[in-house]
């Protein structure tokens, strides 16, 4: 077995470091902590990090973020944070096959709730699996802690937030990041109701935060993010708000303060014809 260089990030945790609190013997840990497997059900049957429940937070869009729709989402994910028993537990970790954005949208719906000590396991299941680490196959219930977070508006984005920050964005103070491939990016790959990207948007692939499935190292990530203003607000979007979610997580490693995910993402956006709408060809529109 392969040794593991610890690493001590905020929003991180390693694989080293996740083995040993589900390996010490005085910890119950179904007490202390909940470990989420994001990835898709057949994934988590063929083996699963030993204790860990499964929720593929893939399987839970949004493109509604009117008010209504916003007050819809809050009690829908409120009691899906319920069911899982998040409430219940001093932390929480969750992994999907690599820091991928399964994981990174739970970490953010969380922090969203205002329950704070969450983590991504660096690296995912791939790491975990590669060190020999133990694995199960038995699956493991949920547990049912009502739950009460409370939402925290500084990191979710609207439409309107959205419009808003694109005429912000002529004065400097607000930098929209498009998390998607430069190909959704171009509208020369169609994901929705048109094509193309918003207005001012500056396309960064949610890609490049990792390398060989783990966050990059600090120098390296900033050096993707080194020409986003680090007093700006910042708003990622990506189809769906999976890949922002990672996006949001890179920004806040990095130490940004005022990082929003547009939940909507290009989905909403681009079924709503009344909304600004850029390509590389800007006569293209649909």
């Amino acid at each position: 077995m392969k040794r593991e260089q610890k690493r001590s990030v905020e929003y991180l945790i390693s694989n080293a470091d996740l083995n040993s609190i589900i390996s010490h013997e005085s910890i119950k840990k179904q007490d202390h902590i909940l470990i989420v497997d994001a990835r898709p059900f057949n994934d988590y049957l063929a083996g699963h990090i030993p204790g860990s429940i499964n929720l593929d937070f893939m399987q839970f869009h949004w493109l509604d973020t009117s008010p209504t729709g916003i007050k819809q989402f809050n009690r829908q994910c409120r009691q899906l944070l319920t069911n899982i028993g998040v409430e219940g537990k001093d932390r929480v970790v969750i992994y999907d096959d690599t820091s991928g954005p399964s994981a990174a949208r739970g970490l953010w719906l969380l922090l969203y709730f205002s329950f704070k000590n969450v983590s991504i396991l660096d690296g995912g299941f791939s790491k975990w699996r590669k060190m020999g680490y133990r694995i199960e196959k038995q699956t493991n219930q949920f547990e049912y802690f009502k739950f009460h977070g409370k939402e925290n508006p500084n990191v979710l984005a609207t439409s309107n937030e959205v419009m808003l920050a694109i005429k912000a964005e002529k004065n400097g103070r607000v930098s929209i990041i498009d998390s998607r491939s430069k190909a959704e990016f171009d509208g020369t790959v169609v994901r929705g109701g048109r094509r193309g990207h918003i207005p001012y948007a500056i396309h960064i692939d949610w890609k490049e935060n990792l390398t060989k499935g783990i966050f990059k190292a600090f120098p390296n990530l900033d050096r993707v993010y080194s020409n986003i203003p680090k007093n700006n607000e910042i708003i990622a979007y990506c189809q769906g708000g999976y890949r922002a979610a990672n996006t949001f997580l890179a920004l806040r490693l990095l130490g940004f303060k005022k990082v929003k995910v547009y939940l909507g993402s290009w989905g909403e956006w681009s079924s709503h014809y009344n909304l600004p709408v850029e390509n590389r060809n800007k006569s293209l529109t649909r």
